[in-house]
């Protein structure tokens, strides 16, 4: 917000008991005929000198500004909140709850679709002290509502995924007339995350959640011009708030880290289980009995020197943004994050990286996030890339149908699980390619392409958000020597992870011919890891052995059970490696694994800073 206008709310009239808040984004046309409407009705039913009606104008570019200021100046009920940029219609209702001086808080639609006769009962419903929030319903039995099937059937699916996921008691959640307590709304305000269409809904759902008092009452509604289901606003924004609200809700208060360290070694318990199903489990510790002790030693001293290069990476994406570190704190970072992977599900580990160099090298944790966000977008690119290669050596040796029946024959269930990971992954693939695509280019191509796709509002804020990622890795990709520099260290990085996979691979003594050995170790490497995109299990355990056995099997004469016991002890190598370098980091630098992602989880919730380790 800026700095005070001429009548601006101040917060401090104790006469007032009623603030009543117009959102208004370029509301030129009918923002001074609502004003006039609001007085004239709060003014049947309240005294002169207890209510007042604040304009909450969000960043607009047309003349709402001017046209507010006048209505203040002209009238002492009326106060303009102005914003120089968009705040977001929640963004915008917080502001002016927070600088209005009633112990009632009121808010509606500044075209009025709800008949104002109903005002009176809104205030009254709150300001009695009868209901903590009250809010107009178009649903319940009662109402009018001239609801033609484009607006009434996608909000019927709306208002029943929230009364499904979040375990909502309302019937409407979206009607723009609503009012609540100062006690309550201030109770609830840090709660409340969305800015933008779903706040409302959220703050009713957190309402019920608390134990307040809320009442929905029948309205008298009509729709004012035309609407249509918005791809950004509706799915994505919706949608994502939704479940969001449900994980943080319903979720996460189950989810200790007792419960997720079992249900992620369960998770892999099953997925080898699952594997074994078709296979002699004792035929396949018979091979790993077999492998080659000294090839298995090179694998994990290759796979070791990958590590000082990981580091080396990091520092490399960092000082593109600005912070330069010592190679071996980084490398020991990057040890414990990876650890933290294979520890907790969901890759958690990923917010103890961020939360270490914060809390170690004081480097903010929004630029910890944006470093790990540029480096996830250069493995996925290299490790697309690596199996892109090793696609086209093969259809350019004619094995395209062989491979095709690997990927999508019918011997088995697993094979489904691959298919479906594959795609997962390839669908990240795409996007960060496409990203990566936009911080090269001088366009802003994210923002053209949301805009293809949706003339809504909230589009804005998609594209603030993917655009804050992107202006984040241009300072990486956006030069040649960033780009070149991150992308050949991510290249061999990758190529020594393949390398340890052969290794381990000619340590079962296969037969495969030189040539067969790099091509099907490159494709099954770049395979499983994009298999271990999909979050279920601590690692990718199980993920991983799934889709390298099947990629192994389907492209090669040997059976399953070598093909597994590679696929495990390959993994098994990569593994010991990480948790033996991250627990001895982790005593280096002084770093407790369960407290560093707790506290993590938390600091990205709030947003703040990162607090410092103990």
């Amino acid at each position: 917000m800026d700095g005070p206008r001429p009548g601006s709310p101040s917060n401090t009239d104790p006469a007032v008991s009623v603030s009543v808040v117009l959102p208004a984004y370029n509301e030129a046309d009918t923002i001074e005929s609502t004003v006039a409407t609001t007085l004239r009705h709060l003014g049947a039913f309240l005294d002169p000198g207890t209510f007042e009606v604040i304009v909450a104008e969000d960043g607009c570019d047309d003349r709402t500004p001017e046209i507010a200021d006048r209505l203040a100046a002209d009238d002492d009920r009326v106060h303009h909140l102005h914003s120089d940029e968009r705040l977001g219609r929640g963004g915008a209702l917080e502001a002016a709850f927070r600088a209005a001086s009633g112990d009632t808080l009121v808010y509606f639609d500044t075209d009025l679709a709800t008949d104002m006769r109903h005002l009176e009962e809104l205030v009254t419903r709150v300001d009695s002290g009868a209901a903590d929030v009250a809010t107009g319903s178009r649903w319940l039995p009662g109402n009018v509502a001239d609801r033609p099937a484009k607006r009434g059937v996608p909000s019927r699916i709306y208002n029943g995924l929230v009364r499904v996921f979040l375990r909502s008691d309302l019937q409407d959640h979206q009607c723009g007339f609503k009012a609540i307590t100062r006690d309550a709304f201030e109770s609830l305000e840090a709660d409340v995350e969305d800015t933008h269409w779903f706040w409302d809904t959220e703050l009713l759902v957190r309402a019920q959640r608390a134990g307040y008092e809320v009442v929905e009452f029948p309205v008298e509604w009509t729709p004012k011009g035309d609407t249509k289901v918005d791809l950004v606003r509706d799915v994505l924004g919706m949608g994502s708030q939704i479940l969001r609200t449900w994980w943080q809700l319903s979720v996460r208060p189950r989810l200790s880290q007792r419960v997720g360290l079992v249900a992620g070694a369960v998770l892999a318990v099953v997925a080898l289980f699952l594997m074994t199903q078709y296979l002699d489990f004792g035929a396949v510790l018979a091979e790993m009995r077999e492998a080659d002790p000294v090839l298995v030693g090179a694998a994990t001293l290759v796979y070791l020197l990958s590590w000082p290069l990981r580091g080396l990476r990091y520092r490399d994406i960092l000082a593109e943004l600005g912070y330069r570190e010592h190679l071996g704190f980084l490398t020991g970072a990057v040890f414990i994050s990876q650890t933290g992977n294979l520890v907790f599900p969901a890759r958690a580990g990923d917010l103890i990286r961020a939360y270490v160099v914060k809390a170690r090298r004081g480097i903010p944790y929004p630029t910890g996030f944006a470093s790990l966000a540029a480096e996830r977008v250069f493995d996925l690119l290299t490790i697309a890339s690596m199996a892109g290669v090793v696609l086209v050596g093969y259809t350019a040796t004619g094995q395209t149908a062989e491979l095709a029946r690997t990927l999508v024959g019918a011997e088995g269930a697993g094979r489904v699980a691959v298919v479906v990971a594959t795609g997962v992954g390839l669908a990240a693939v795409v996007a960060v390619a496409a990203i990566a695509l936009s911080a090269r280019s001088d366009r802003d191509l994210v923002a053209g392409a949301v805009h293809r796709v949706s003339t809504d509002s909230y589009a804005d804020f998609v594209i603030g958000v993917i655009g804050r990622f992107v202006d984040d890795l241009q300072a990486v990709a956006g030069t040649r020597r960033g780009f070149a520099r991150v992308g050949t260290t991510s290249v061999v990085v990758w190529t020594l992870d393949v390398v340890t996979a052969l290794l381990v691979l000619a340590a079962f003594s296969p037969g495969l011919g030189a040539v067969e050995l790099v091509a099907v170790s490159f494709f099954a490497v770049s395979v499983g890891n994009l298999a271990k995109v999909l979050p279920l299990s601590p690692g990718g355990v199980g993920l991983y052995e799934g889709a390298f056995t099947l990629l192994v099997v389907g492209l090669t004469p040997l059976g399953p059970e070598l093909a597994l016991g590679a696929a495990v002890l390959d993994h098994a190598v990569k593994n010991l490696v990480t948790v033996v370098g991250g627990y001895a980091s982790m005593i280096g630098l002084n770093v407790s694994l369960t407290t560093a992602v707790e506290e993590s989880r938390e600091v990205r919730d709030r947003g703040d800073e990162a607090p410092e380790l103990d």
